[in-house]
């Protein structure tokens, strides 16, 4: 991943690419329906394909006070954009001076003096420059000036073929703990990359040690008890761990802070300081109080037992033609970081 910026040095083989163009947040489906385009027409000519993106997410700068629930932070997008098949992720930097220029400087200054790029494919509703009067009618226009092509990607929908893929939809399905309908969306499971803090080790003495991650603002699935994969990125990444995620207030201890807490099943180890990645499979049930811990530790011993088989399960299951769950699968995924 590299920047856009004037001072940034664009790497020669990115210059006369074909990319797609978009936040991308999630990079789910419809996105990669996009980049597939950028791809196959890179593959005709015999070109390097590319994402360009923005961040932050423009709702983060123009609502500052709403802390976005970001499904893929810059990083991990770069990461799924690359194991699609992507040679490189350009990031423009989203700020109110952008948001204000013109949207025929925005494609000369970026797209053309920057990148130099030869095709470009965007979304059938991609907007950009002042006052988004940028759409994909003037790309088109643009493109027959500068020299470019154009691919205009209509609304992908799922497999209902009335609702769209959305970042939106996903968010809401999370938030809902609807976890397989948000990973259909996303055509992988969805994943939280992050760094393990010292917690209270309440769960030691209870028999269950729990590493903690801190999690981006905003970020707030439903809270309850997950099926999760986890890859210590600071360490042996072709291993997989089974666990138990908890996100949630424990509100059997009357705690005021939102935790997401993994335990690892049959692993005793420290891993303070190490960056995780936890890919969430399934929701096996929502945060509830228990009177006291025994019937709390039962829980969690049934928890185990019922996540076990959830993971078995999906490991039955494959990736099923989806590149980036078969990217999680063998861990190609997690090169890219």
């Amino acid at each position: 991943m590299f920047s856009l910026s004037d001072t940034s040095a664009i790497p020669a083989r990115c210059r006369g690419a074909s990319v797609a163009i978009g936040n991308f947040d999630g990079l789910h489906l419809g996105h990669q329906t996009l980049l597939q385009a950028a791809l196959d027409d890179a593959a005709r000519h015999h070109r390097t394909a590319g994402l360009v993106t923005f961040e932050p997410h423009p709702r983060s700068v123009f609502q500052p006070e709403q802390p976005l629930f970001r499904l893929s932070p810059q990083r991990l997008k770069a990461a799924l954009a690359k194991s699609f098949g992507a040679g490189f992720c350009a990031v423009i930097g989203f700020d109110r001076e952008l948001a204000a220029m013109e949207a025929e400087d925005f494609v000369r200054h970026y797209l053309v003096d920057r990148l130099g790029i030869s095709h470009i494919v965007s979304g059938y509703d991609f907007h950009f420059g002042k006052g988004r009067r940028g759409n994909p009618d003037m790309l088109k226009q643009l493109g027959r000036e500068h020299g470019f092509g154009v691919t205009i990607v209509e609304q992908v929908t799922r497999e209902d073929g009335a609702s769209p893929y959305s970042s939106s939809s996903i968010r809401a399905a999370l938030h809902a703990g609807h976890m397989a309908a948000a990973n259909s969306q996303l055509g992988y499971h969805w994943t939280i990359v992050g760094t393990v803090v010292e917690g209270d080790r309440r769960g030691r003495t209870i028999g269950f040690p729990t590493v903690n991650i801190m999690l981006d603002p905003g970020m707030e699935p439903a809270h309850g008890i997950y099926a999760v994969r986890v890859r210590d990125l600071s360490d042996d990444r072709n291993v997989v761990h089974r666990g138990a995620a908890y996100f949630g207030w424990r509100p059997t201890f009357d705690t005021d802070r939102v935790f997401l807490e993994v335990y690892l099943l049959g692993f005793d180890g420290d891993l303070y300081g190490h960056e995780l990645a936890v890919e969430f499979v399934e929701m096996v049930r929502p945060d509830q109080k228990f009177a006291s811990l025994d019937e709390l530790v039962a829980q969690m011993n049934q928890d185990c037992e019922n996540i076990a088989m959830v993971l078995d399960a999906a490991a039955a299951v494959g990736a099923d033609g989806l590149p980036l769950l078969a990217a999680q699968l063998d861990g190609t995924l997690y090169g890219h970081f």
